[in-house]
């Protein structure tokens, strides 16, 4: 059965809207989805995953390299390039269980066993390479493969050092967590690798709860029709996000923009540079999107909850959450929207 389709999605606007901004440029650094269970999160990944277009890759090549791109040869293509193809966005799974292993790679033991060869078997950063590697319950993830992520997702590149193997692979995606933060905390330093973070609820109007039951059932029962159905709109996005991705090189960003930036970052008291280029890059992304050449101010408050909500230290004094902070400092500094 084909996914869900992305335009079929009831409600939750921020993280769709985050999750494209994702597409368009995924410097941003990836997205976290915080939430209830059952409230689309892990449809909504594989559904832009599924909306969007097919990348050409080395045929046969076990890292899904672009053949445009011979400065970043993995082992595989580095012995040669030969044919290319075309295959969908990877969108890889890492599951809460997994091994270390699993996760970067290892010796492939078969091969050791009957050939006597050192051989790498690619491990799941290996196959997110170009696309999405997807975390459910991000927030209960063993530290050492928070660690690990940490390194790859900061460097592109896969590094394995072991059993007598010395491999580097490149290992380059879209990182997006989920989880529910009434069964713990996201480590600080997995949290500040996300761009952008969102915050997802049960709906609470009886409208959108029958419309979201209506659409799934409807899917569930027959989801080449319902799928076909949305045909239409998902092409329409489709093309939205590639003109998105041709336009983001020339929109530009004002000092005035820049500098409200800035006093939104210093209000809130958030740590480093980070939340600043954040959400410069995705006010720009999200300018694309919407067909604009010069990122305003109203791109910024729109974009300012998911990429700063995450960044505020604690603040003892003050009982209101994370949302109700940024929406206050967004209020004061860009003014009422």
């Amino acid at each position: 059965m084909p996914a869900f389709p992305f335009t079929a999605i009831v409600a939750q606007e921020e993280m769709k809207r985050a999750l494209l901004i994702a597409a368009v440029d995924p410097s941003v650094g990836g997205v976290l989805v915080f939430g209830d269970r059952g409230t689309g999160k892990s449809t909504a990944v594989r559904a832009l995953a599924a909306l969007l277009p097919k990348i050409r890759a080395v045929a046969g090549c076990p890292y899904s390299c672009s053949p445009d791109s011979p400065a970043e040869a993995c082992p595989h293509c580095a012995r040669g390039r030969g044919k290319s193809h075309q295959i969908p966005v990877p969108v890889v799974d890492l599951p809460l269980g997994a091994t270390e292993d699993r996760v970067v790679g290892a010796l492939d033991l078969e091969r050791a066993l009957t050939k006597g060869e050192k051989a790498f078997e690619p491990g799941l950063l290996a196959r997110a390479n170009r696309g999405f590697l997807y975390i459910d319950e991000a927030n209960l993830l063993e530290d050492h493969l928070v660690d690990l992520l940490l390194d790859v997702a900061a460097s592109g590149v896969n590094t394995v050092e072991r059993e007598g193997l010395s491999l580097r692979h490149p290992a380059r995606f879209v990182l997006v967590g989920s989880g529910n933060p009434e069964e713990g905390e996201l480590r600080p330093q997995l949290l500040d690798r996300f761009g952008l973070a969102c915050e997802v609820t049960t709906p609470t109007d009886i409208a959108t709860r029958i419309e979201v039951v209506r659409r799934r059932d409807a899917y569930e029962r027959d989801g080449e029709t319902f799928c076909a159905a949305q045909g239409k709109a998902e092409k329409a996005l489709q093309k939205t996000i590639l003109a998105a991705r041709e336009r983001l090189g020339s929109v530009s960003v004002p000092d005035a923009v820049l500098e409200n930036a800035a006093r939104l970052c210093l209000a809130l008291g958030t740590d480093g540079l980070r939340g600043e280029l954040t959400l410069m890059r995705t006010a720009r992304a999200l300018a694309a999107l919407e067909g604009a050449d010069i990122v305003s101010v109203a791109h910024l408050r729109q974009v300012a909850p998911s990429a700063l909500r995450h960044r505020l230290r604690r603040n003892p004094l003050d009982e209101s959450g994370s949302t109700a902070r940024v929406a206050r400092a967004v209020e004061e500094v860009l003014g009422a929207g």
